[in-house]
């Protein structure tokens, strides 16, 4: 599978501030611009719904990679242009990596912040090697940007460790940099267990 798609993260809840939104929506509208389509988890709310409505928008491509028990749930955004279905979260993450020449990560909770964190492990580890982009939003990541940092100066990480994601405090700079992947990206290809 080509990996010409770049990935969102963020969040699926409705109850957020409206800067959040409106920086998905703009980001879903840049990657449109752009040529390239959004891959996400492809829910019907929060920010990942903003990501979609901004590419559907503009005339772009929106995936969805949702796991069976989303779909049975109905999750999913209605307006996605394709939808992924895979057995379970760990089958989801590793499809949205594959698709992916980069992802960004946008607000959200424990589950944004555990896509964020193995992503950047996988990145760490060879398998992964798309640029990862943080957008913080409102200053949103500085907690995570400060326990990285603080991780790195006590020796949990090496100091070069930090070159394995890139900071971003709007939506152009954000895409800019995930559209800087160099074009021999190699996906994820590795199966983790």
């Amino acid at each position: 599978m080509k990996a010409d798609a770049v990935t969102i993260y963020g969040a699926s809840s409705p109850k957020i501030n409206p800067a959040y939104l409106e920086a998905a929506d703009r980001v879903g509208r840049l990657l449109a611009h752009a040529g390239v389509p959004l891959v996400c988890g492809g829910g019907r709310t929060g920010i990942m719904a903003a990501a979609i409505d901004g590419a559907i928008t503009a005339g772009g491509t929106a995936i969805g990679v949702l796991p069976e028990f989303m779909v049975e749930r109905q999750w999913q955004h209605p307006g996605l242009t394709r939808m992924e279905v895979t057995p379970d979260m760990h089958a989801r993450k590793e499809l949205m990596a594959g698709m992916a020449r980069a992802v960004i990560a946008m607000p959200g909770g424990v589950g944004t912040l555990e896509e964020l964190l193995e992503i950047i492990t996988w990145r760490q580890l060879g398998l992964y090697q798309g640029n990862v982009v943080i957008l913080n939003v409102d200053g949103y990541f500085d907690p995570l940007l400060d326990m990285l940092d603080r991780s790195i100066q006590q020796h949990f990480m090496n100091p070069d460790h930090a070159s394995l994601w890139l900071v971003a405090d709007t939506p152009e700079r954000a895409v800019s940099l995930a559209l800087d992947t160099p074009v021999e990206h190699r996906p994820f290809t590795q199966k983790i267990v």
